[in-house]
C-alpha cells in the first residue's frame, strides 16, 4: 500500500517543479530539473515499492515493471538546469 502523504509530497513538489515527457526514437526521455526529478525518483520508488515505506530503491523485474516490447527509458536534466 502506497503512503499516501508522502506521495501528495512529491506530487506538490512536481506541481512546482514538472517533468517533460516524450517518446522519441524508440526510447522515453524524461526530462526535468534536479528538484523535478528527486520529487519523481521519490514518486516511483513510493509507486514501485511492494510496502508503504520503501527502502532506497527497488530493482525493476521483466514481466513486472517491464516487459520485452518496453521501450528505453532516458532520463536527463532540462538544459540550463
Amino acid at each position: 500500500m502506497v503512503n499516501v502523504e508522502l506521495a501528495m509530497m512529491a506530487l506538490e513538489g512536481l506541481a512546482k517543479s514538472p517533468v517533460t515527457l516524450r517518446a522519441s526514437g524508440g526510447e522515453v526521455v524524461v526530462e526535468g530539473d534536479r528538484l523535478a526529478l528527486k520529487e519523481l525518483a521519490r514518486l516511483l520508488l513510493l509507486l514501485g515499492s511492494d510496502t508503504s515505506d520503501p527502502e532506497d530503491g527497488f530493482e525493476l523485474e521483466p514481466g513486472v515493471h517491464a516487459t520485452a516490447s518496453s521501450l528505453a527509458l532516458r532520463i536527463q536534466l532540462r538544459p540550463g538546469a
